[in-house]
């Protein structure tokens, strides 16, 4: 299937997991904005903003793609290359249990996860990141989305992505 799909969404509104299942469903390479911002082979290393733009840039010139992350403030072409967007808006005390459910699962071992969690970076996930994605990031994305609206939609729960693709193909 030739599809590109853009996820954006909160952390814990499930955008990696969605990302996951569609790949594995139809067979599409899924993409974290996050591995394109950090070095994982190094903690707190990021790589430099032309390193980073580059590889997204060769991502989204791919035939499809699903590319999957809270960043908006970079990597605009993406939405514009997309031909699905799926802007993830569940509950926030929902977002709130899936981050604190990751992160005991990585800490005792029972998920991976790309980079070691720290209490410090749950407190920023929750308390610092979310609220002000809650507060200005949702309102700057749709701002941003706004010219794409045709095919931007607003969910509350994955499998109506799900369901938005079904249609689609």
């Amino acid at each position: 299937m030739n599809i590109k799909i853009r996820i954006i969404g909160a952390c814990g509104s499930g955008k990696s997991y969605i990302a996951k299942e569609l790949s594995k469903n139809y067979g599409i390479n899924y993409y974290e904005l996050d591995n394109l911002v950090w070095d994982r082979s190094a903690e707190n290393l990021r790589y430099p903003i032309e390193v980073r733009d580059s590889m997204l840039d060769a991502i989204i010139h791919k035939e499809s793609w699903i590319v999957e992350g809270a960043h908006y403030k970079w990597g605009q072409e993406s939405f514009r290359k997309a031909d699905l967007i799926f802007i993830l808006q569940p509950n926030r005390f929902i977002r709130d249990l899936r981050v604190i459910q990751r992160f005991i699962k990585t800490r005792i071992g029972l998920e991976e996860w790309n980079y070691k969690q720290s209490v410090k970076n749950l407190y920023q996930m929750l308390f610092i990141w979310n609220r002000s994605y809650d507060r200005e990031g949702m309102n700057q994305v749709l701002e941003i989305t706004d010219e794409f609206a045709e095919k931007r939609i607003i969910i509350k729960n994955n499998q109506e992505i799900i369901k938005r693709i079904e249609k689609y193909c």
